[in-house]
């Protein structure tokens, strides 16, 4: 990555000020609200972020819109021409791309998300963010970040530069320990959930609160208990580097407006909505970790004490995913798990060893072909109340329901 930054001539030292955000949990939708906060100040916020759901557009926003298409491939062929044939992985060179496309256009500020861990990615040959923030470290990935909380936080910790300030989402002690050492090594200020900064929910209503004092706001139009943690991030961030001087309109904005697809994402009409039972309420939701299942779970909970239904499962996974941590954490609200394939992944998990894992856990469990086939047959299903339906397992079985269902997710 570095040699292929050098014959770009270095793109990744000519971007706008830089918010790195790294994490297991939480890094997209963190990124949407600082998105959302900042454009609604007025200022041009570029955005790279992964995977992408449908199209490799959604990756990379320059300045409030979507890239082109004829750009984006001139980006690509310049980068893939530069490089020459040198050795380089695909999210290299799609980080590469972004750098390439930031330098060019110009903006108030650059979000990056990390793609994997944080050390050894490619977002992280940027030299001097404004800050390094870590949302919430679980685990995930552990074959290429290890097996320990400890490892992976090591990892996300990484991108903690010398006296960049440091923003962190709640963390298990042991991770939090990491990343505090980290941040004392490289002289980081940290600004810690729980410590520096606070969130709650009080009323339904958003309160944010640090030393400066407190933010009453909106709840976010995201759904879920967690994305009030997210939000207070994204807010603690901007309050921590102050390079903006944002006011209080601009946060209630920004934390009511944000979006992000495929994230306890309700989908109400559509190709595939029509197709399911009658009334049915639909939720889509890319968590794939034991860390995701149960903030989905906790939001479905939510729904179940607002207006009560009965549950069914439509889960995907990708083979290298735990899925009998991940549905466990659904165990409590529903019996009824139907396993599908991940469409056009071939290292999807088989749906026989997805439906073994919830047959040990006591759910009932059918296999369907896909998730057309799988609401084709909750339609004919006899329910007095029509059901409440989530759609999860991986962010590469959202991708293809928004698609079919016509669902932009940008």
């Amino acid at each position: 990555m570095l040699g292929l930054m050098e014959r770009l001539d270095h793109p990744e030292r000519k971007l706008p000020p830089v918010i790195h955000v790294a994490g297991t949990n939480g890094k997209g939708s963190t990124i949407a609200y600082l998105r959302a906060i900042l454009e609604a100040a007025g200022l041009k916020v570029h955005v790279f972020t992964s995977p992408y759901l449908v199209r490799i557009n959604e990756c990379y926003r320059l300045g409030g819109r979507l890239v082109g298409d004829d750009e984006l491939r001139e980006t690509f062929e310049h980068c893939e021409r530069v490089n020459a044939g040198n050795p380089i992985t695909i999210f290299e060179m799609e980080t590469a791309v972004a750098f390439a496309l930031f330098a060019k256009h110009p903006a108030d500020v650059a979000l990056l998300e990390v793609g994997l861990g944080g050390r050894l990615d490619s977002t992280n040959v940027v030299e001097a963010p404004l800050a390094s923030v870590i949302a919430p470290v679980s685990m995930d990935h552990m074959e290429f970040l290890g097996d320990r909380l400890t490892d992976i936080a090591g990892e996300k910790a990484a991108i903690i530069k010398r006296k960049v300030p440091v923003i962190s989402a709640e963390q298990a002690p042991e991770a939090m320990a990491v990343i505090e050492a980290q941040a004392s090594r490289m002289r980081a200020p940290l600004h810690a959930a729980g410590q520096q900064w606070h969130v709650s929910i009080e009323r339904g209503r958003l309160v944010y609160q640090d030393e400066r004092g407190l933010m009453d706001l909106a709840a976010p139009k995201l759904f879920g208990r967690h994305q009030f943690d997210n939000a207070g991030l994204a807010i603690a961030t901007l309050r921590a580097i102050d390079a903006f001087k944002l006011n209080m309109s601009a946060y209630e904005a920004g934390i009511v407006c944000a979006e992000w697809p495929a994230r306890m994402q309700r989908l109400a009409a559509g190709a595939l909505v029509a197709q399911g039972p009658q009334g049915s309420e639909i939720w889509l939701d890319g968590g794939h970790n034991a860390e995701g299942g149960r903030v989905a779970a906790a939001a479905l909970g939510d729904l179940e004490e607002r207006v009560s239904r009965p549950l069914v499962v439509i889960a995907g996974m990708m083979a290298n995913k735990d899925a009998d941590a991940f549905l466990a954490n659904f165990a409590g609200l529903t019996r009824h798990i139907i396993a599908v394939p991940v469409p056009g992944r071939d290292n999807g998990m088989a749906p026989d060893r997805l439906a073994d894992a919830a047959r040990a856990l006591g759910m009932r469990v059918e296999i369907a072909g896909g998730v057309d086939a799988a609401l084709q047959r909750l339609a004919t299903l006899a329910y007095e109340v029509p059901p409440r339906i989530l759609i999860t397992g991986s962010l590469y079985l959202a991708g293809p329901v928004l698609a079919a269902n016509g669902t932009p997710p940008a």
